[in-house]
């Protein structure tokens, strides 16, 4: 009887085409949507799936003994219906999130002074923009403090503290040891000795990395940080990877590129990284992808120098090659959108400010030659 009981209660799932029978839990935007042919608009999207699977396996073995409570006492009857219940949830949860939303990667640098009011404006766009937020550096003004951390960045972009993933600027190390910094996020910002760690964020590969070179023993191509960040790619081969540091290598307030962090670019260029973010220049400007040495290639990398947080804006000196998209007079953040294998882009200014930037682009992986 317990298998003649589950084998029609399977059939009539598998038979409903809407998934109503099956209890499965499809709302717009998860899963089937609203247009899918199979979607049903009599769903309970404020139901568990559990308990409305549940109540259909009474319902089931009422209508197979006729309501009969003594059927329905047994214990044949009860292990039809744990045992159904626990494969249709098996199931069928897993598709209820199909669809779910691509990670979002969202943040500036340059950010905090208890002098300023533009850091609690951009923090108001985090305010209603989900995922990892990221800092380039120079979080709080004007040397890193324990105190400023806790009075003028704690207030503003501290509301967004448990999901910030930071590296730290030249102002942190004005404070010795960066300790305000680091006493302020914790375990969040990596090792102190260090301040590079990496994490996964969807598909997605993300490095942080620490461009005080000074400070962590140097970014030349056999220091500690570059070989790390060499083993941690080989070991997270991901097609998509993003890098944040605080000083740019290309920005229109230069000349030429600061060689600094030449390493650290050619490192993640033979490894096939797709975007670099950094800080320092108080301003927004984006970059074609290139190669290390500044040479535009579709197998290159994009920088966004995003100093845009809340410090005041500074203008440029010129424009360097490749530059495609600058602008010294709007506060904001960047938003990236991480899919599987591209993402999209989108600077979004503070409330009375206009400009804004935005575009898409794909992961290629390693270069071709």
């Amino acid at each position: 009887m317990v298998g003649r009981v589950y084998a029609a209660a399977i059939g009539r799932c598998s038979r409903d085409v809407r998934f109503g029978a099956c209890a499965h839990r499809h709302r717009p935007g998860v899963g089937l949507d609203a247009t899918h042919p199979s979607y049903s608009r009599d769903l309970r999207p404020d139901v568990p799936l559990e308990s409305i699977t549940l109540a259909y396996v009474r319902n089931l073995l009422d209508e197979k003994t006729g309501g009969g409570v003594s059927m329905v006492g047994s214990r044949a009857a009860l292990y039809a219906a744990v045992l159904l219940a626990s494969t249709l949830i098996a199931v069928l949860v897993p598709f209820a999130t199909v669809d779910a939303a691509d990670p979002v990667f969202v943040g500036a640098g340059d950010i905090a002074s208890c002098s300023r009011t533009q850091d609690e404006a951009t923090a108001k766009l985090l305010d209603a923009i989900t995922g990892v937020v990221f800092t380039a550096g120079d979080n709080a003004y004007e040397k890193g403090t324990a105190t400023e951390y806790a009075t003028c960045y704690g207030p503003t972009w501290g509301r967004h503290k448990s999901r910030t993933r930071p590296v730290p600027g030249n102002h942190e190390y004005e404070t010795p040891g960066a300790s305000g910094y680091y006493g302020y996020f914790g375990s969040l910002a990596g090792d102190p000795a260090k301040g590079y760690y990496s994490f996964d964020i969807g598909a997605w590969h993300a490095v942080m990395l620490n461009s005080n070179c000074s400070s962590v023993g140097g970014c030349g191509a056999t220091s500690a940080q570059n070989r790390w960040l060499r083993s941690d790619l080989d070991a997270h081969p991901s097609a998509c990877t993003i890098a944040v540091w605080h000083h740019p290598r290309f920005t229109s307030t230069r000349s030429t590129p600061d060689g600094l962090t030449l390493p650290l670019w050619k490192t993640l260029y033979d490894h096939g990284a797709e975007i670099i973010i950094n800080g320092h220049r108080h301003q927004y400007e984006r970059f074609a992808a290139q190669t290390p040495d500044g040479t535009a290639s579709p197998d290159g990398i994009r920088e966004f120098v995003v100093g845009t947080g809340g410090i005041s804006l500074v203008g440029f000196s010129g424009v360097m090659r490749n530059s495609q998209v600058r602008n010294s007079k709007t506060f904001g953040v960047l938003k990236l959108t991480l899919h599987s294998s591209s993402y999209d882009f989108s600077f979004i200014p503070i409330a009375g400010q206009t400009f804004r930037d935005s575009g898409s682009g794909d992961c290629h992986g390693k270069p071709s030659t």
